[in-house]
């Protein structure tokens, strides 16, 4: 085997010495172009939104632009989250339509700064993460309990009434109303919706170019031409002039009712704007290339931006302000970049309101309600229905959605908290214990979190087990008291020094529970349930190394030369620590992988992907990949080879398992996995010419080719995304990975699947110091491997 000197050193060695640049002239402000047609889009969704809110309210409709200017300028500067638009949203609608009932539009404003100012001191006490801990029940029935109450109001106005201010008179006015129909505001009204309806789902290449036009926008204007059109007599849009616009004024009413109501207008515009701002971290990281350019949100600094925003917009007499939905996810979808695209759509609200009067003056109030109607109506989310049906939260999202309707936002919410509390209570005390007998062996199965409320029951159903017989206790639950503890505990100890045997399954199966001579702490935490120092139980994570185990073993147990061994340091035999690694699956892991793995056996494998890579020991395939028993064909060798077909290889056991993999299991990708630091790479570049040839060196000759493709100057290197390989071990590594890849599109079965579209290959390098994966993205001639972020995970 003749020796290959890696080429062009210079290049390898450049990249370990790092400088700095010379500092550039100062950049200058320039905002993107992808920023210019987002906030476009966003404007043109956001303008009749403003007006239908402000419609809801029974607020001037100027506020409603005070709030969408304000909201886009100063949240977007100020708030954490660059690409979270704010403005007037359809979750404060009852709450503002309330207090304006109650206490005029004037002191609604002054509520409004107060509510900013407490934000801001909710923000300064960085209390922002704590307000996420709320039940997601409790938000979704919260904005469900709104929407309904917002599609029963703006229903009168369709229909050409006029509503009331309480959800129960409205549905106790509706049917008079349904018997005094206006049918220019019905027909008004029943365009708008059916616009909003048809127009995104405008089917083919046409429809996706017209979807371009938001819904809202189109919708409102197709109704106010028809209108205009047809000489339809309707109540508009009336803009008065902005010298008699309304600003705050000092707060009138009872002290106690103004305290709640600022309490009420913080905790909606808090939730809803913290939940919008990681909703848009979850849109940003679907987008390709986005995450890099725009951080994560920061949570308080959104919440310092949100109290801003109410502060100016109540002073200036605009409604609260809040993160809105649907304007931040068509700000990600249209390509915003940055806050200048959330900014420059309130630029664009100030230039409408100042220009545009005579325009919106056109638009009929009845549009206008079926919009917020309908904006209500999908806040009733189904999908939101079933993920809270799932978790078994339905009762907390149902008391919360009508204790909002019936009572209002403050009262239904909580109300909501004190159902989830209840829920919650009855799930800890609630405990379902069983035995039954099979073979000869005793099962007692403890469903639930054992605390002294469940004692008497486990206590029965532990003597119903004979003296001397064979007990196994399964524990499926996360917690348990100190009494229970004692409990099972004291058995344990009667019956094993009766003859009888214990043991212990299930989750909870790391507690040790009374060996003979063995001792617990009733001090720690959960009661009594940690395992003491010689417990037999293992703790430690699945991927923890034998060697460094802190259980099982005794930690000071003298070595050969008397002196105390380290913690985790072991002399036993290797075969020793594979047979306590066994032991430890079938007691802890066993349990609850076994009905999955039954599963298996009676359907057979059915893996999606085979996953070619290196046998070294450090590379953990499951782990890596976060897969489960079922989900990879994997195929492991020395150095990730694969012998190109043909009779010089000499090696069938590859090539049969790509065979089978293809056509018999179907798999549906092919990936090559190198790492770091692979000996069998290290040994081709060191191999020297003659000598013996041993198993190894046949082997290896397998990956000659990836020498001469990194040694042919006419290619291109393999490289990794932001920086250049560390050594030429490294460089062979990944050209190794690109080479085994035209070694495995040469396989006949590969190459049909190929053919045919139904086989996909890929590239992946591991660091293992760095616990980093790089996937092969191909662009052009330029072959890359770029990081796999956990972002990515998420999209």
């Amino acid at each position: 085997m003749s020796a290959c000197v890696p080429p062009r050193p210079q290049a390898l060695r450049s990249h370990h010495q790092p400088h700095s640049p010379p500092p550039g002239p100062p950049r200058r402000f320039r905002i993107a172009g992808a920023d210019v047609s987002a906030s476009i889009a966003v404007f043109l969704i956001a303008l009749p939104l403003s007006l239908g809110i402000a419609l809801a309210t029974g607020a001037p409709l100027q506020a409603g632009l005070v709030a969408a200017a304000v909201g886009g300028l100063v949240a977007g500067w100020l708030g954490g989250s660059p690409l979270q638009v704010s403005g007037p949203a359809a979750g404060l609608t009852v709450v503002t339509a309330d207090l304006i009932h109650r206490y005029g539009w004037r002191t609604t404003c002054a509520l409004t700064v107060l509510a900013g100012l407490a934000q801001l001191g909710l923000g300064c006490l960085r209390v922002a993460r704590s307000a996420l801990a709320v039940s997601p029940a409790i938000v979704h029935g919260m904005l469900a309990g709104i929407g309904v109450t917002i599609a029963v109001a703006q229903l009168h106005i369709v229909l050409g009434g006029t509503p009331q201010s309480a959800v129960l008179d409205n549905l106790r006015a509706l049917p008079a109303q349904l018997a005094d129909l206006h049918p220019a505001a019905v027909a008004v009204s029943a365009l708008t919706l059916a616009l909003l309806l048809l127009w995104p789902r405008i089917p083919g290449r046409a429809g996706r170019l017209l979807r371009k036009v938001p819904a809202a926008l189109l919708a409102v204007t197709g109704a106010t031409a028809t209108a205009s059109l047809a000489g339809l007599t309707l109540p508009k849009v009336d803009l008065p002039s902005w010298s008699s616009h309304a600003l705050a004024g000092l707060p009138e009413g009872p002290v106690l009712g103004l305290v709640a109501a600022v309490l009420t207008v913080t905790l909606v515009c808090s939730v809803q704007s913290l939940l919008g701002a990681v909703a848009v971290d979850k849109l940003v990281a679907g987008q390709p290339g986005l995450p890099a350019r725009v951080p994560r949100s920061d949570l308080d600094r959104e919440l310092l931006g949100q109290g801003a925003a109410n502060i100016v917009s109540g002073t200036l007499g605009g409604l609260p302000v809040a993160g809105v939905a649907v304007r931040s996810s068509a700000n990600v979808q249209a390509g915003a970049v940055s806050r200048n695209s959330t900014m420059l759509h309130g630029v664009l609200v100030v230039v409408a309101a100042l220009l545009m009067v005579p325009i919106l003056e056109l638009i009929p109030l009845a549009s206008l309600a079926a919009l917020v109607m309908a904006v209500g109506i999908q806040m009733v989310s189904l999908h939101h229905i079933r993920t809270v049906t799932r978790h078994r939260e339905v009762l907390v999202y149902a008391v919360t959605t009508l204790g909002v309707v019936i009572l209002g936002v403050l009262e239904g919410v909580t109300l909501g908290v004190a159902a989830a509390v209840a829920v919650a209570l009855n799930r800890l005390a609630h405990t379902r214990i069983t035995h039954h007998e099979k073979e000869g062996v005793h099962h007692v199965h403890v469903q639930g979190q054992l605390t002294f409320l469940a004692v008497p029951r486990l206590s029965r159903a532990l003597h119903l087990v004979p003296q001397g017989a064979h007990a196994v206790v399964e524990l499926d639950g996360s917690f348990m008291d100190h009494a229970a503890y004692e409990s099972l505990h004291d058995w344990q100890n009667t019956h094993t020094a009766q003859g009888g045997t214990v043991e212990l399954t299930g989750r909870r199966a790391g507690v040790r529970i009374g060996e003979p001579g063995s001792t617990a702490d009733p001090n720690t935490e959960g009661g009594g349930t940690e395992p003491t120092a010689d417990a037999a139980d293992c703790r430690c994570r699945p991927w923890t190394a034998w060697r460094n185990h802190q259980c099982e073993r005794p930690q000071s147990a003298p070595a050969h030369d008397g002196h105390p061994t380290a913690p985790g340091a072991s002399d036993e035999p290797s075969g020793h620590e594979l047979a306590r690694g066994i032991s430890a699956f079938q007691r802890n892991t066993a349990p609850l992988v076994r009905g999955e793995l039954a599963r298996l056996a009676r359907e057979g494998q059915r893996p999606s992907q085979l996953f070619l890579t290196c046998a070294d020991s450090r590379l953990v395939t499951s782990m890596i990949t976060s897969s489960g028993p079922g989900d990879l064909f994997v195929v492991r060798n020395v150095g990730n080879l694969v012998p190109p077909p043909g009779r010089e290889s000499r090696d069938d056991s590859v090539a049969a398992a790509i065979e089978y993999a293809v056509d018999v299991l179907n798999v549906r990708s092919i990936t090559v996995c190198g790492h770091s630091g692979c000996g069998a790479m290290q040994a081709l570049l060191n191999s020297e010419p003659g000598g013996a040839q041993t198993p190894l060196k046949r082997w290896l000759r397998h990956g000659l080719p990836s020498l001469e493709r990194m040694a042919d100057d006419s290619r291109p290197w393999a490289r990794l995304a932001g920086r250049a390989p560390a050594d030429a071990v490294e460089q062979l590594c990944l050209t190794n990975v690109v080479q085994q890849l035209e070694h495995l599109s040469a396989h006949e079965s590969v190459a049909r699947a190929l053919r045919k579209g139904e086989l996909e290959l890929h590239g992946m390098y591991f660091h293992v110091g760095e616990a980093q994966a790089y996937l092969l993205t191909e662009t052009g001639d330029d072959e890359v491997f770029d990081h796999v972020r956990a972002a990515d995970l998420s999209a």
